[in-house]
């Protein structure tokens, strides 16, 4: 309900409640009035009856009391008088032969109490005042009726009882009544009239309040209010038209500024404030996302943060990072499903051998596969019955593209992603500086971190590394396997063929060992011509076996020197973190201890460690 509307109510409720407290005050005040006049008239009357039959009696003219009350009953007003004997009366002069009435019920009563009695009777339309008083016997009066009456004193010798006609009266208070009502009931609606039309603009006033922060809730900062007068309620709506504008031109300022950083568009029904907050509170998200990263050490956790966050931020569970090798034609897998090094999942395997396979690689433009599906060849979902598209960013490092970030989306999900890309680019583009400094001093650093001769990765790589793998290890809560390997009798080779010989063996080898270990494990150079594997997300028999290919494999290297093949074998101990121990360098050394019983029960064999090689050596 409207304020106008409330205020119109609450005063027509005012005013009727008033009008009906006056009606009855006014009636109940001329009843009285009326009570109290007939009551006079009535009392004056009866002292008349009651001297006049004293006089009558002591004068001897009694018997002419009748037509003495008939000339009363001629006064205006009067209905009926007569006189009711009492017994003590009755006793001392018998029964009455003077038309006296016998007394009723309450006449009796008047007579035995000695009080008076008056009451009000309807008859038809008319309104009757009865008055029945007690003639009580008094030695005090003149003229003393206890001249002739043989009474006490107080003794009732009768009751006049008379009628009254209130009708005339009554008409009179109704006309009078309604006079005062129809007068308070004209002033109530003139001054409805002056108040309606001294609120009408407040009330207005606020009803368009209400409407504009109505709109203005809704995102609409264009809605004024009118100003109807020059009082404090047309400076309210005065000071509201100031506020909408204000925030209108503000809010379409920042929204056209964040929207140049986001590259969003707005739409036309979209709600001015809500878009805005949301921008701001999405750039403030990747403004947070950059800060962190910029304080991130190494490239790997660039890109785990920026996997975290598809999947916290964004609510994506389904994508794959890829990341460009510099100077050489050739992808890798970084992040799949939140997965680190994990193999492709939504790309045919070849994209990794041949980029150019990859649009989004190859021509540096968002690839949109939710509009069309088929645009890339290369993308292959598995076949689970549901439908899927995808999003693959091109991630621009010194004008080329570093990375690409697939997004798979589920059709149910399509609407929401599709909407969240200006905020999803932000992130990849505040990313991409960063993992391109990332990726140059690590180059630089790898210089220092890869063994020269063969290409692999040298301890100290993994010395750098090692806290990034457990970290992956405890999210994904997989197990490693450690095999610690050692050419057999590779001294000889040295001492007999020189040290090219063993180069040429050495790196043989290294081939032998990356080929046979998925691009996820880490193979490196431990020492001499010891190395260590370490196989992500591999235990027990499956770990075994890839020991024992890497045996078989080694064992069938033919290396050509000087016109001499030389064949060598390998010895490999293997251990499980962080079954066999939960410290890493530990399980090196069980894997060590392993490879030492290898060596010692004939070479050329796969020894997995056992808790008392440990205690054995420590014996020994």
């Amino acid at each position: 309900m409207r304020l106008n509307a409330k205020i119109s109510l609450f005063f027509t409720i005012i005013a009727v409640a008033l009008i009906i407290v006056v009606a009855a005050i006014s009636l109940y005040a001329f009843r009285r009035f009326s009570e109290d006049v007939a009551e006079a008239h009535v009392r004056t009357a009866s002292e008349i009856v009651r001297v006049h039959l004293t006089e009558a009696m002591i004068n001897g003219v009694i018997d002419r009391r009748q037509s003495f009350l008939r000339r009363i009953t001629e006064v205006h007003g009067l209905l009926s008088a007569y006189v009711v004997r009492a017994p003590l009366v009755t006793q001392q002069f018998g029964e009455s032969t003077g038309g006296e009435f016998k007394p009723d019920e309450v006449e009796e009563l008047v007579m035995k109490e000695g009080r008076h009695r008056f009451q009000i009777l309807e008859k038809g339309d008319e309104l009757i005042f009865r008055s029945t008083i007690p003639y009580i016997a008094d030695s005090r009066d003149t003229p003393n009726c206890m001249q002739c009456h043989q009474v006490s004193e107080g003794d009732v010798l009768g009751a006049v009882t008379m009628t009254m006609s209130m009708t005339s009266l009554r008409n009179q208070a109704m006309v009078t009544v309604g006079g005062i009502v129809g007068t308070v009931g004209i002033f109530a609606f003139f001054l409805f009239l002056f108040l309606r039309k001294v609120l009408r603009p407040i009330s207005n006033t606020a009803h368009e309040v209400e409407e504009v922060v109505a709109q203005a809730i809704n995102g609409n900062f264009g809605v004024k209010v009118t100003q109807q007068t020059n009082d404090e309620i047309g400076q309210i709506a005065l000071g509201l038209n100031h506020l909408m504008n204000f925030l209108n031109e503000g809010l379409s300022r920042i929204g056209r500024q964040v929207a140049q950083l986001t590259g969003r568009k707005p739409k036309a029904d979209e709600n001015l404030l809500t878009v805005t907050i949301d921008m701001v509170e999405g750039l403030t998200k990747a403004a947070h996302f950059k800060q962190a990263i910029e304080e991130d050490e190494a490239k790997i956790e660039v890109y785990q943060r920026l996997a975290i966050t598809l999947q916290d931020e964004f609510k994506l569970n389904e994508f794959s990072i890829y990341e460009v090798a510099s100077g050489c034609n050739e992808m890798s897998t970084v992040m799949v499903d939140g997965a680190l090094f994990a193999p492709c999942r939504w790309c045919n395997a070849q994209i990794l051998e041949r980029p150019e396979t990859c649009r989004a690689r190859r021509t540096g433009h968002l690839v949109d596969g939710i509009e069309q599906l088929d645009i890339c060849y290369a993308f292959s979902a598995p076949d689970d019955g549901e439908r899927r598209g995808y999003l693959c960013f091109p991630v621009l490092q010194s004008g080329v593209v570093g990375s690409v970030v697939q997004l798979v989306v589920k059709e149910a999900d399509q609407d929401r992603i599709t909407a969240t890309l200006p905020y999803i680019n932000v992130y990849l583009r505040e990313a991409a500086p960063v993992l391109e400094a990332r990726r140059l001093t690590e180059t630089l650093k790898e210089s220092s971190l890869r063994d020269p001769m063969t290409g692999l990765n040298n301890r100290r790589y993994l010395e750098e590394y090692v806290e990034t793998l457990l970290a992956n290890v405890r999210r994904q809560q997989i197990h490693l396997a450690i095999l610690m390997l050692d050419l057999d009798y590779f001294k000889m080779v040295n001492d007999n063929y020189g040290h090219d010989a063993g180069d040429a063996v050495l790196k043989s080898l290294a081939q032998v060992l990356k080929q046979s270990v998925r691009a996820s494990d880490m193979v490196i150079r431990y020492g001499g011509e010891e190395f260590l594997i370490v196989l992500q997300d591999a235990e027990g028999a499956a770990a075994d076996q890839v020991a024992e290919n890497i045996r078989c494999a080694v064992e069938k290297i033919r290396v050509n020197v000087g016109g001499v093949v030389l064949q060598k074998t390998i010895s490999i101990g293997v251990s499980d973190y962080p079954k066999d121990s939960g410290t890493f360098w530990q399980t090196v050394k069980f894997a060590d201890v392993a490879l030492y019983r290898a060596k010692q029960t004939g070479r050329n064999r796969v020894v997995r460690f056992e808790q008392e090689m440990w205690t054995t050596e420590q014996e020994y």
